[in-house]
């Protein structure tokens, strides 16, 4: 298959390594995750994908209107609101492609509108679809500004003459003038409101707002090496952190003594719960709590852990939770990671703290764009080959360096927590106004009468609550 996409020409920013040849985009990973965590330990060669093209189980697009007044229904153009009109994504799976040209086509006869997020008005922001390996069968959610959806019968009638592979239809309504896709309400036009998957031998229940990874081929292959890495033999005790809807406890729960996981999205601690009676995991049980919270007590309570898998955002972990960790004396930690840069933050810390890298496996997850996904094993260094310093986690306050955090870093927490986008010139404008230094003047122009866009309540209060969340300010 070629590397050319007329819609990358056109300005869809989704494959942004798309016209590069597969193996220089794994050598070009392979030496990122070598730069950020070579020092640590060894890195091995970077797990590729026999065939990488249509591996996408989710896609997400935008509603819009052409110069000819048309809906159409595509991804926005980098770095703008403009919708680019896509068909036949070679990312996603190609039922995802049938089933976005079907709500297309469904949408266009109910005459829907776009949403214009300039005057709020409209009928339709975006359609979010799932897709399950194991089924075949795909999950349609309609986003909408308002409950108001007038046709929706006829919607799903058309919808489904036109991709029987569709299994349920939902509709997510999310009122608020921000770019984040979907809202915190939901209600089930038509049939089942998630769809059946399968990872590693165990069923998974997917809906809309699960977070489950985009390439079902690769996570096996990232799954089985964590599991690897952890070496359980059946009687350990198991602590899955940021555990989603349970993919990793559960994936380990057959080869552990107890599985303890905990997630702070309430949707998907349920989710979690559902899938271990679903799979019959006794020994598994799921919390609904903040991961630092809920690991910070475990660790005051004198609790201890054999084996920590951690999976967070892509912000990374935060000091607390690592010193948490450290402080239950797992003799292993499985860290699985979608941005090298957090982790190796992360790993400098949990090194001070008497944890060694034993080895890291880059995984590409997402080929055609810059991610790379990490695994990395951490062992418990013994007495002989360290001096332990006992210190109270009070006493372990943040040094200079860990106190700090990067633009990119800044922007990543604030897209994943709250679903906004914020420029550097946003960040430095906050910083300065909390007194600390910006590194570059970013809110300065060259032109002296230029007028400087100010950044705007809703932003500046996500870029503050980051701030906080680095250690920059209190």
């Amino acid at each position: 298959m070629t590397d050319r996409c007329e819609y990358k020409q056109k300005g869809c920013g989704g494959c942004p390594l798309l016209g590069k040849a597969y193996a220089e985009q794994l050598t070009q990973k392979q030496r990122r995750v070598e730069k950020l965590l070579g020092k640590f330990g060894p890195v091995e060669p970077i797990l590729g994908m026999e065939t990488p093209w249509h591996y996408r189980n989710k896609a997400i697009a935008t509603f819009g209107t052409d110069p000819r007044g048309r809906l159409i229904l595509g991804i926005y153009a980098r770095g703008t609101h403009r919708v680019v009109p896509v068909q036949g994504c070679r990312l996603q799976n190609e039922s995802l492609n049938q089933v976005m040209e079907a709500v297309l086509a469904a949408a266009k006869a109910c005459r829907w509108t776009a949403y214009d997020e300039d005057k709020g008005t409209g009928l339709v922001r975006h359609v979010l679809l799932r897709h399950s390996r194991t089924t075949g069968q795909v999950l349609v959610t309609l986003v909408t500004p308002t409950p108001q959806l007038p046709g929706s019968r006829n919607f799903i009638t058309r919808l489904r003459a036109l991709a029987p592979q569709v299994s349920g239809v939902v509709q997510n309504l999310n009122p608020r003038r921000t770019s984040a896709v979907l809202g915190t309400q939901e209600k089930l036009l038509w049939g089942r409101p998630a769809v059946k998957d399968t990872l590693c031998g165990q069923e998974f229940l997917i809906s809309s707002r699960s977070f489950y990874q985009v390439n079902p081929v690769q996570t096996e292959r990232l799954y089985a090496l964590a599991l690897n890495a952890a070496a359980l033999t059946g009687k350990e005790r198991v602590v899955d952190a940021y555990c989603g809807i349970g993919t990793i406890g559960l994936c380990a729960a057959p080869h552990a003594g107890q599985v303890a996981g905990v997630e702070l999205n309430p949707e998907a601690a349920r989710d979690a719960a559902a899938n271990a009676r679903r799979n019959g995991a006794a020994n598994a049980r799921f919390y609904q709590e903040d991961a630092t919270q809920w690991l910070t007590r475990q660790a005051a309570e004198g609790q201890k852990a054999d084996v920590i898998f951690l999976d967070p955002p892509r912000a990374g972990s935060t000091p607390e939770f690592l010193r948490a960790a450290a402080a239950m004396r797992p003799s292993r930690m499985v860290y699985v990671s979608c941005d090298p840069a957090t982790q190796a933050r992360d790993l400098e810390l949990l090194t001070r703290l008497g944890y060694r890298m034993e080895r890291a496996w880059p995984v590409d997850l997402f080929p055609h764009t810059e991610h790379v996904e990490t695994v990395c094993l951490l062992s418990k260094l013994h007495a002989k080959q360290h001096i332990e310093i006992d210190l109270s986690m009070d006493e372990l306050d943040l040094t200079a360096a860990e106190s700090k955090a990067t633009y990119d870093e800044i922007k990543a927490y604030v897209l994943e927590k709250y679903g906004l986008k914020v420029s550097s010139l946003y960040i430095s404008q906050v910083k300065r106004k909390c007194g600390l230094d910006v590194g570059q003047n970013y809110n300065l122009s060259k032109k002296e009468d230029a007028k400087v866009p100010q950044c705007p309540p809703e932003k500046e209060a996500a870029i503050v609550e980051a701030l906080k969340y680095f250690k920059m300010i209190v």
